[in-house]
């Protein structure tokens, strides 16, 4: 469904090479060290930046050279990015047109999501009335919305305390699943990885050092950096 091939970019004096692919309906936890690449290789996939050579190919369509918005993905990232002047039904809304130009089935989607999220009673509410969980699940809702068959998530409830955190990666889990959408997942915690995912990546030296199931993400895998990582992670 996702295929990243001999995928080049060039920042300053780095240089990262990425090859990496990922099954329709994968749940895929993108894990490394600070700086070694992650985020750069979900900016690649998403559109915020062009690598320099190779392809990225979502389905049978190759996504280098379109605009981040044509791009068949939707995005949660770590700040919720609500708009603080609309309501809770309009940044749901915004998923499926910019301009807010609803058809009535469109209309009634923004209401299903926000009650498979959890924050169906509070559709005529701005953000500020919400709680930072609230939020994040009406960014959630936002996300899928969407008729994207792919969800970039850039560590969206990092920020959350551990138990909300729980609730919000079961939740990602179970409308994945319910829609059989591929999820990149960035993420620094090796519990969040094993809760939710079905595969992980691991990215160090600035590429894709791993790609494997994500019963191999232990202690005792071979490749001692991400043995490292994993004891330091637990």
């Amino acid at each position: 469904m996702l295929t990243l091939q001999s995928v080049n970019y060039h920042y300053q004096k780095e240089l990262f090479t990425f090859d990496f692919a990922a099954k329709q309906g994968d749940i895929v936890a993108l894990m490394g060290p600070s700086g070694a690449g992650k985020s750069t290789l979900l900016a690649l996939v998403a559109g915020f930046i062009e690598p320099t050579d190779g392809d990225i190919v979502a389905g049978a369509q190759s996504l280098v050279g379109l605009e981040a918005h044509q791009r068949p993905l939707a995005m949660l990232f770590q700040e919720h990015n609500l708009f603080a002047h609309l309501t809770v039904r309009e940044n749901i809304g915004l998923g499926l047109h910019p301009g807010l130009k609803l058809n009535a089935e469109q209309k009634q989607s923004v209401v299903d999501a926000a009650e498979q999220v959890g924050v169906g009673e509070y559709l005529d509410r701005l953000p500020e009335q919400l709680s930072g969980g609230q939020r994040q699940r009406v960014a959630l809702a936002r996300c899928f919305v969407q008729p994207h068959r792919i969800w970039l998530l850039d560590e969206p409830f990092s920020a959350l305390d551990p138990i909300l955190r729980e609730e919000m990666l079961a939740l990602v889990h179970k409308l994945a699943k319910e829609r059989n959408i591929t999820v990149l997942m960035v993420t620094h915690h090796i519990g969040d990885a094993r809760s939710i995912a079905n595969k992980f990546a691991f990215v160090a030296q600035g590429k894709v050092l791993v790609a494997d199931t994500i019963d191999q993400l232990t202690v005792e895998h071979s490749e001692p950096i991400l043995s490292d990582f994993v004891r330091a992670g637990n």
